[in-house]
């Protein structure tokens, strides 16, 4: 039997036709619309039949006991979790307990019934990962011209991939744009690796890692000193042009290269070609996250596609028509004057409706310093923060701080290990789900149970139904399963599950529209394209991007490392795995059986160091122990750690050496993605 449903294997989101025989799943296929012999394959997606019905898979609740685990109902489980969830709220109150979000459950309604399982409690601590992943970003093009765009490469003619390699992460999205290519489209990538679009690139921006804003700024001094903006759209629709022209002004070309590893030429050449070349798209991606300046950086790389006029027009950014919802996660609820223990950034916690908070050091500060009150209990829904966290020393150590620690999730993880109490998850072939992708602009795609639940596990929502009863707040889960809570977000949209499924290629809301700000304006304070934002100014930042001007050393450990340091980079997020995900499951490990060094070949000669020699990586917070590969994807003075494989080998977890120390002032993020290292051999 053929079922179409939506693979969350990663954050994706592919529409896929899984194939099911006696109950089980046998494989997946991605949809696509190119012909079969161009469509990409994803190793993951050919795995996905050893995944779900992995041996490994964790089929029953698990309670601490002695030195391990005992296997339990889920009764006991859950009225474990609800005890000390009412203990803790009875001793120090509601918002001693914590909601820490993975991104692997979804960030569509999954996020919503956290959410409102936590206010309904009274803990306004439901904290996810968006400060070092895509949320941060997505505030930054809010301020500018209120929601995040969509890129549209496949009828782009210039496309920008600026911080991410979709050939790992979105096959759907790389499709577009090799599509695009075969038709004569530009491409421009900035990246400070040497990725498979970079290496196909017309202008490849071999960035310094962290230096992303200075080079957007001067990219915006370029088109704006040469007259190459669209006059017309910023005068009718833009506000604060003329601060934005003043602050970029201090970014020259020929300034901005030194400090970038660039040359000026390229980069005034990358400029012009983006600015005439029409219509042009910009797909940024996690590269600009986890960055101190990742706020600012994504807010001029933002201003970008609003001085050409590419916004909301076919093979532009398109600004999403949102689908309506209901917003079901009752934040109303929360006491009056209930302080998260976010508290120190506001703006980002309620820049948008339904987003919630998303410092996730937050988590770590309250429980290790009690600031700014302790945090005694955690959930980690669908993460590792033992492993994918930055400072995992200090992450651990917050860990083994906590009175209960219970993890949601399908397979035994670092911090699993860690656990009171394992309550064992569905996978996405096994639950009907709403995902973000669905949620945040149409067509909405339903992801469609295929196959039974493996073993025990039940699906996220079940779970947290489940415990709100518990908990005393049947009245406020009133609904039977998925399909029922999904027809009542759905109802302002007038769809409804049993229709989706009739339409696995999605229905529209309402019509697709371009350019929709010709008469609705666009979603900020003053309805136009913010080049500089009152809000911010308000607030005692900077209204315009890098409006001080030269830019404070974005990398930690400068000075502790010293002369001879390399930057190290946080490394590539492979498509065989997603971060410390299915490192256990057999046809993917046997590709890729551990982490590598990549360290460019002229700092490898001067060092001595031979391939695959084993090498230590050292930063104040600590070091890591891998195998050299010697390398011309990065610039000589970095060096590439393989990203996650502290899950199968601790003294390999990049996040053994990266700092919490510093954070963007608006968002949190830590710069964990680039920073000083040494290497000793």
């Amino acid at each position: 039997m053929d079922a179409h449903t939506v693979c969350r294997l990663c954050s994706a989101c592919c529409p896929v036709i899984a194939t099911v025989e006696g109950g089980r799943l046998v494989r997946a296929e991605r949809k696509s619309f190119r012909p079969l012999e161009k469509r990409l394959h994803c190793p993951k997606l050919a795995a996905a039949a050893q995944i779900v019905h992995s041996p490994d898979r964790i089929k029953r609740p698990l309670i601490r006991e002695g030195g391990g685990f005992r296997e339990v109902s889920w009764d006991e489980a859950l009225d474990r979790v609800a005890g000390e969830f009412l203990r803790l709220k009875e001793r120090e109150g509601p918002r001693s307990v914590a909601w820490l979000r993975g991104m692997a459950a979804d960030w569509g309604a999954q996020w919503d019934y956290a959410n409102r399982l936590m206010n309904a409690f009274g803990s306004p601590n439901t904290i996810g990962n968006g400060s070092v992943c895509h949320v941060a970003r997505e505030m930054a093009h809010c301020y500018v011209y209120g929601a995040m765009t969509l890129p549209q490469p496949k009828d782009a003619r210039c496309i920008v991939v600026w911080g991410k390699n979709d050939r790992n992460t979105s096959p759907g999205v790389c499709e577009a744009i090799f599509h695009a290519r075969e038709q004569g489209a530009r491409l421009i990538v900035v990246d400070p690796i040497k990725t498979p679009f970079a290496a196909m690139a017309d202008i490849w921006l071999q960035v310094k890692p962290g230096w992303d804003g200075p080079l957007a700024m001067a990219m915006l001094n370029e088109i704006i000193a040469g007259g190459l903006y669209d006059a017309a759209f910023v005068r009718d629709y833009g506000l604060g042009f003329e601060d934005l022209a003043e602050a970029a002004a201090a970014f020259p070309a020929e300034k901005v290269a030194a400090d970038t590893w660039l040359d000026p030429a390229a980069i005034r050449a990358a400029a012009h070609l983006y600015a005439t070349t029409k219509p042009a798209c910009i797909i940024d991606g996690n590269g600009l996250d986890m960055q101190l300046q990742a706020f600012e950086a994504t807010r001029a790389v933002a201003m970008l596609r609003a001085l050409t006029a590419n916004l909301d027009r076919p093979g532009g950014d398109f600004i999403p028509q949102a689908v309506p919802l209901a917003n079901i996660q009752i934040r109303e609820r929360l006491p009056a004057g209930t302080v998260p223990i976010t508290v120190d950034y506001p703006l980002f916690d309620s820049f948008h409706p339904t987003w919630g908070r998303h410092v996730q050091s937050c988590v770590i500060d309250a429980i290790l310093a009690e600031k700014p009150y302790p945090v005694r209990m955690l959930v980690v829904q669908s993460g590792n923060p033992a492993v994918t966290m930055t400072d995992a020393g200090r992450v651990r150590r917050a860990l083994e701080k906590l009175e209960c620690l219970v993890v949601i999730d399908l397979f035994m993880n670092r911090t699993a290990e860690l656990a009171h109490v394992i309550l064992p998850a569905a996978s996405c072939f096994e639950k009907t789900q709403l995902n973000r992708s669905s949620m945040r602009n149409s067509p909405v795609i339903l992801q469609n149970r295929v196959i039974d639940r493996v073993g025990e596990s039940r699906s996220d929502e079940e779970i947290v139904f489940a415990l709100g009863r518990r908990l005393g707040l049947a009245a406020d889960f009133p609904w039977a399963n998925a399909e029922e809570a999904i027809d009542a977000q759905l109802t302002p949209a007038g769809l409804t599950v049993a229709r989706l499924r009739e339409h696995p290629e999605g229905l529209r809301a309402e019509p697709l529209r371009y350019e929709k700000y010709r008469t609705e304006g666009f979603d900020t304070p003053s309805g136009k394209v913010e080049f500089s934002s009152g809000r911010l100014a308000a607030a005692g930042y900077p209204a315009v991007p890098f409006q001080a001007g030269a830019l404070a050393e974005p990398l930690s450990f400068a000075a502790e490392c010293g002369e001879g340091a390399l930057i190290g980079m946080s490394g590539e997020r492979t498509n065989l795995f997603t971060h410390t995900q299915y490192r256990r499951i057999p046809a993917l490990i046997r590709q890729e059986p551990e982490g590598f060094a990549d360290i460019h070949t002229a700092d490898a000669a001067a060092r001595g160091i031979a391939d695959g020699q084993w090498l230590s990586i050292e930063t104040p917070r600590g070091k890591v122990r891998m195998k050299a590969r010697i390398s011309d994807l990065v610039h000589p003075g970095s060096v590439r750690l393989g990203w996650a494989w502290g899950e199968t080998d601790p003294e390999a977890g990049v996040n053994n050496l990266t700092d919490d120390d510093r954070r963007d002032p608006v968002t949190g993020t830590p710069a964990n993605r680039a920073f000083y290292c040494r290497i000793l051999t």
